[in-house]
């Protein structure tokens, strides 16, 4: 694996606290919650939490943000330590901090305090931005983007340059590669040059399509990428839009999924994908990122683990954590497990059926290689991302893993699912994994099996057929 391109990051910093308790009861005096068995979490925020994701995803990044001598300013110098290189600006004020209050992980309320803004451009930073080889620009509305405006047009017209926009600022320069608002920002910023007016929230969709189309003039960006919390995000360069779906519907605490998403976004057109593989990428990480818990899964006393690529590799990892989820939470793990070559009715049948049993289904498919080993050189007839993607596409599909082995087992050991499940066929074979499974008093259990469907059955009236021998992959 190669290693990921550096991603300089121009933008706001601010510093985020989060008080978590518990809501028994309201006040005697007034009718407001009483929040109890306060504790409070502190993290960097804004652009400082979009370069502290980037360094997550193993890179080398560069902030260019502004820092006065404040109490809140050298917290936050404590925090980013040396995960990023950090490029001082000189700050205007005291540095804009964010206080949430919630309870049983729902926000009751919101403090801002510091209204702190940029003051000037330094030469080291007008220098670090025409060096870079590709920049996010995470503008808060407090001035950084402002006093690096003219660096950062020049360095539109050769690099990728990424611009997560605020209302509170101005628009992106001229060139960006690529643009992300949000659905309420990208109608904003197209309202005040004309824009039409919100409509029914179910046009959201149609909305944020003329909007898109509308900012790629406006803004003279090669593209925008207008994201729609749970829905994904809608990509435009001025023609037909492209939506990139998410690949499942993630509960949980959004805030900093905008940051999760231009981070990758931007990370991996430095790394030299095309847009549209970029925002698809971001999509998947944004998604992830939400139903792994968001903000709440960041410490700023340690440095964060590396997420792997989310537009390559089968998410085994996804998987494991799918199944810790539910075991949490008291719920029944299922699996089911195979080479899913040529998905056919049989497959279908069985794994609709395994998803009754429980309250999730972890499907474990073999890679090229261990089904390469069990089925001949002809196979597999489709690549493993292929099958990945048609199997995390099922509705009864919660999570795929990938196992390299010739059966399953060290997979099931990770797992450790509730019911294993396997077709008919193998009612009269003694399964190799049933006594793992047995021993963390999980079951295995069989499923009818559909008559006549098999893979190579259908491979073989495939090639049988008149033309077939052009269709099948030798």
């Amino acid at each position: 694996m190669t290693t990921p391109a550096p991603l300089l990051v121009v933008g706001d910093a601010l510093l985020d606290h989060d008080l978590f308790g518990r809501v028994e009861r309201l006040a005697p005096d007034a009718p407001v919650p009483v929040v109890s068995d306060v504790r409070r979490a502190t993290r960097p925020g804004g652009a400082a939490l979009a370069a502290w994701l980037a360094a997550a995803d193993g890179r080398d990044v560069t902030l260019v943000t502004a820092l006065g001598d404040d109490p809140s300013s050298a917290e936050l110098r404590a925090a980013l330590g040396d995960r990023v290189r950090l490029l001082a600006l000189p700050l205007d004020g005291t540095l804009s901090t964010k206080t949430r209050v919630l309870a049983e992980g729902r926000p009751l309320l919101r403090l801002d305090d510091g209204e702190g803004r940029a003051e000037e451009g330094t030469a080291e930073a007008r220098r670090a931005v025409a060096a870079a080889g590709a920049v996010l620009v995470a503008d808060y509305g407090r001035g950084c983007a402002d006093v690096l405006r003219a660096a950062l047009a020049e360095a539109a017209a050769g690099v990728p340059v990424v611009w997560d926009p605020h209302p509170r600022g101005r628009p992106p320069v001229s060139g960006v590669r690529l643009a992300t608002p949000s659905a309420t920002e990208a109608h904003i910023f197209a309202a005040r040059s004309g824009g039409g007016p919100v409509g029914d929230p179910d046009d959201e969709l149609r909305l944020a399509a003329q909007d898109a189309h509308q900012l790629v003039g406006d803004w003279r960006a090669a593209s925008v990428a207008v994201t729609m919390s749970g829905r994904g995000a809608l990509l435009s360069h001025g023609g037909t839009p492209l939506m990139v779906p998410s690949p499942v519907t993630a509960q949980g605490d959004a805030c900093g999924a905008g940051d999760r998403f231009a981070a990758t976004a931007a990370g991996l057109l430095a790394d030299g994908q095309l847009t549209e593989a970029a925002v698809r990428g971001a999509v998947h990480a944004a998604t992830r990122y939400v139903a792994e818990g968001g903000v709440r899964t960041l410490d700023a006393g340690r440095a964060p683990e590396p997420a792997p690529p989310a537009a390559v590799g089968a998410p085994t990892d996804e998987a494991l954590r799918t199944a810790a989820r539910v075991r949490a939470a008291g719920g029944t793990v299922v699996a089911a497990g195979g080479c899913f070559d040529l998905l056919h009715a049989g497959h279908v049948a069985l794994l609709q059926a395994a998803r009754r049993t429980g309250d999730c289904l972890v499907v474990c498919v073999n890679s090229d290689a261990s089904v390469r080993r069990r089925k001949g050189d002809g196979r597999p007839l489709v690549p493993l991302a292929d099958r990945v993607r048609v199997l995390r596409a099922l509705e009864c599909v919660d999570a795929v893993a990938v196992f390299d082995e010739d059966t399953p087992e060290l997979l099931l050991a990770r797992l450790r699912p509730h019911i294993w499940a396997k077709g008919g066929d193998y009612a009269r074979t003694d399964l190799p994994e049933a006594s793992l499974v047995a021993s963390w008093d999980g079951q295995v259990v069989l499923f009818p099996y559909l008559d006549g469907r098999s893979t190579s059955g259908i491979a073989e009236r495939a090639a049988h057929a008149p033309g077939g021998t052009e269709g099948v992959r030798r």
